[in-house]
């Protein structure tokens, strides 16, 4: 039973297991508890596998397929900055590769990790919808564009120092 995620409140673990007990009994409810589990917690944490399966009667390996399966799911916490780096075509075409290189030897991750100090975490998107910027990353809400390496490796720095 989930007892103690860092960073969550005693009253959020408690809206969890509220909405455990009102929804795990509805037949569909899987996705809905596993979204509300990554929107409290940040992640989904093992616990919270263990709990939507006994309350949903699905077995724990069925809702480890469903949570891999979808990449909207996560199973580790994220970073304090999200950072998005496009790698669709006008963005690959533009040198996407280079600046991923960059983040990469900057922060020492690759995609999908997050960094030791929980600073920050590096993800691989499609496209952010800013082909005439590319190539591109996005933190958090914040887009930056026209990047070089040098470029992006400014934009880390200010970004530790805040």
């Amino acid at each position: 039973m989930i007892e103690n995620v860092p960073g969550v409140s005693a009253q959020e673990i408690q809206n969890f297991k509220s909405v455990l007990a009102e929804k795990g009994k509805d037949k569909g409810a899987l996705i809905y508890l596993l979204q509300s589990a990554q929107e409290l917690f940040g992640y989904i944490p093992v616990d919270a596998i263990e709990d939507i399966s006994e309350v949903t009667g699905v077995p724990v390996a069925d809702i480890y397929g469903v949570v891999t399966f979808y990449s909207q799911f996560r199973m580790k916490p994220m970073g304090k900055h999200v950072i998005r780096i496009c790698e669709g075509t006008a963005c690959h075409v533009n040198g996407a590769k280079g600046i991923l290189t960059t983040l990469e030897t900057e922060l020492k991750i690759k995609v999908d990790d997050t960094t030791e100090d929980g600073v920050f975490t590096l993800l691989s998107v499609a496209c952010l919808g800013c082909c005439s910027l590319a190539p591109v990353i996005m933190i958090d809400n914040e887009t930056f564009g026209s990047l070089t390496p040098d470029k992006t490796s400014q934009i880390i720095k200010k970004y530790r120092e805040n």
